[in-house]
């Protein structure tokens, strides 16, 4: 994986960290599951009018667009909305990469290296750390819904690595085109059409800004800028290379939930996120290249080579 790609795949973790904090934001004042229809929605509708249609099979689009749209943030969404901490949930569903690692290995027949190995279980001792330290503070069903969103991300890297797009940018935003229905049909028989309307009539009141800016960062950058350079790295390179990755995010997260809404890691759980990064980047080192051969097989004489 060269340097460009590797700073690109800090870049999208980082956008991603923060995304944390902007669904926080949006939360506030739109019910969850309708909130996730409305954000795939103000993608969809320019996608279909001015973006050019991927050139990938349906099967992938509709695969990517459930998994890492209807599924994950529907998961994610109720999870927050019923009392996931916001630093917690960006660390809990970092386990779609190992999630992602192991489907790949068992359906498409990636190998993995030892040093990825190493690397994938370092992160991940480090992640169980920090989900033991905080443990106390989530229930067990926003949790589990959290773990339910990283298997879903999994499921969607790897209908996103095999469609292969030519153009990463387009297959992300034909994705988006797939979440809003499902998502508003869930809104609709979980949150009721009550709910709906007193979210849609109160979009301008008071606080309501805070909610619209979370959710033009979820749009803008937690899914066309960030969801579009993941996109992009899945089509380039093994789901085991890219996806580790996103073990990155929590560290942004997790920061972010100390700085700007006081949830406090502890000494384990900062030491525990360095041990994360540290996995993560044993895991993304380039494999070493092994000199060519040389063929003494075959010896001409001088001599013979004169005559």
């Amino acid at each position: 994986m060269p340097l460009r790609d590797r700073l690109l795949a800090v870049l999208t973790a980082t956008l991603w960290g923060c995304n944390f904090l902007a669904i926080h934001a949006m939360l506030t004042g739109i019910p969850p599951l309708l909130a996730g229809s409305v954000r795939f929605l103000i993608i969809a509708i320019p996608t279909v009018l001015f973006v050019p249609w991927p050139g990938v099979k349906v099967r992938w689009l509709v695969g990517y667009g459930l998994g890492f749209g209807t599924l994950q943030f529907a998961f994610l969404f109720v999870g927050l909305d019923l009392g996931m901490p916001t630093g917690l949930a960006s660390l809990v569903l970092q386990a779609s990469a190992p999630f992602t690692v192991l489907l790949g290995a068992v359906l498409l027949a990636e190998r993995l290296t030892v040093r990825q190995v190493c690397g994938i279980g370092l992160a991940v001792v480090g992640m169980a750390a920090i989900a033991w330290q905080r443990a106390e503070y989530a229930a067990l069903l926003p949790v589990i819904l959290t773990l339910l969103g990283a298997l879903s991300w999994a499921v969607g890297n790897l209908c996103s690595r095999q469609a292969r797009p030519a153009n990463a940018l387009h297959f992300m935003l034909w994705g988006s085109i797939v979440p809003p229905i499902p998502m508003f049909v869930l809104s609709l028989v979980f949150e009721g059409p009550g709910a709906q309307w007193t979210a849609l009539s109160t979009v301008l009141a008071g606080d309501a800004w805070l909610s619209l800016a979370g959710l033009a960062y979820v749009v803008v950058f937690g899914t066309v800028v960030g969801s579009g350079i993941w996109t992009m790295l899945l089509s380039r390179h093994p789901a085991s290379t890219v996806a580790p990755f996103s073990l990155l995010v929590p560290v942004v997260g997790m920061t972010l939930a100390f700085a700007l809404l006081d949830e406090r890691p502890t000494p384990v759980e900062i030491t525990a996120a360095v041990v994360v990064v540290g996995g993560v980047l044993l895991g993304s080192l380039p494999r070493r290249r092994t000199p060519p051969a040389v063929d003494t097989t075959t010896f001409i004489p001088v001599s013979s080579r004169q005559r």
